[in-house]
């Protein structure tokens, strides 16, 4: 029967106490470093790991963070999980990831999930549907650490990490109307999140800019975020069935991008509408009609996130300064 090797055993073994051994093995700086070289040196020898389970209970932690996005699929959230796991793995936590599919009951029932596991923190990106968030403050109330990238909440007082949404709309609606263009609609996410509102507004400045009047009926909003079926199908149909209707469309996001090229595809073969939007995908360079993209620095989000969210986890004492950090975006031309 297998008996796995204890920190009692590697202290008989070392003529050390218990507590010594522990310290060394956790890089305590009371301990020499040569008494730390002996304990490591020996630990490698005999394939000593310390008990997860063990510690968690000793040290009233799991080590572990649990991620919420909206799909684990889209290219955007994938870079950004690549970014949190850099970090979490090398600082010793494991990392948890669940999908809202940007359902509100989704999210509901993942923190829940998440918070009775017990994890020391989560990371998350707010589904399209959410509207009530009193499943996230309360447990922010009751004390767990907290951090949003992207899709940010606002009015929670703790760290949060987004890029610069209503510059690369800007970039994105600006190069539009260089190519000639001035009946230019608008493919937006959810009306409630953040990225949309900013999206929104740097849409507008690049109008503005320009002297192009904004026309209402030029926007249309997914409010699932494109996850239903037919949602995006059915905004492009409006746009292209407008009297006058527009001659480009600036999309909001990844899974928008997709949508929308197919929806063209079927709605306007003389292919004469053009596309800029938000995508960190490399598929968008193969893409007929050719979509020129706004790319946000997806695995730096969330390096920066799990930074944020660890120090709140590992801090003695209470955080009651908290940061917003706004990343640049970067934009690309698809001619």
């Amino acid at each position: 029967m297998f008996k796995p090797v204890t920190i009692k055993d590697i202290a008989k073994a070392l003529n050390l106490s218990t507590s010594t051994v522990s310290r060394a093995l956790r890089g305590g700086y009371e301990i020499s470093e040569e008494t730390k070289k002996i304990v490591l040196d020996y630990a490698e020898k005999i394939n000593f790991t310390r008990n997860p389970i063990a510690l968690s209970l000793k040290e009233r932690r799991s080590y572990s963070i649990g991620i919420i996005v909206c799909e684990v699929a889209n290219v955007f959230f994938s870079q950004a999980i690549d970014g949190i796991e850099s970090i979490a793995y090398n600082k010793g936590y494991h990392v948890v990831i669940s999908q809202s599919h940007d359902q509100y009951e989704r999210e509901v029932t993942n923190i829940q999930h998440l918070a009775n596991r017990s994890v020391d923190g989560i990371i998350i990106s707010l589904a399209a549907e959410t509207k009530d968030y009193s499943h996230i403050e309360k447990l922010h109330a009751q004390g767990l650490p907290i951090v949003f990238f992207d899709r940010i909440l606002e009015s929670m007082n703790t760290h949060k990490v987004t890029s610069n949404n209503t510059q690369g709309a800007f970039d994105a609606t600006e190069y539009l109307i260089s190519k000639g263009v001035k009946k230019i609609a608008h493919l937006a996410n959810a009306k409630q999140l953040s990225i949309t509102e900013q999206r929104k507004i740097g849409y507008l400045k690049a109008l503005e800019k320009h002297d192009i009047p904004f026309d209402e009926n030029y926007v249309k909003y997914c409010e699932h975020g494109g996850s239903k079926k037919g949602e995006v199908d059915t905004a492009i149909k409006e746009l292209l069935d407008l009297q006058v209707k527009p001659d480009a469309i600036f999309v909001a996001s990844d899974r928008l991008s997709i949508g929308c090229l197919e929806a063209l595809k079927k709605y306007n073969p003389k292919n004469d509408v053009l596309i800029a939007g938000f995508s960190n995908s490399d598929v968008v360079n193969l893409l007929k009609p050719s979509l020129s993209y706004v790319r946000q620095p997806a695995f730096e989000m969330g390096r920066i996130a799990t930074e944020m969210l660890i120090n709140l986890i590992e801090s003695k004492y209470p955080v009651e300064e908290f940061e917003t950090k706004i990343l640049d975006t970067t934009f690309h031309i698809n001619e």
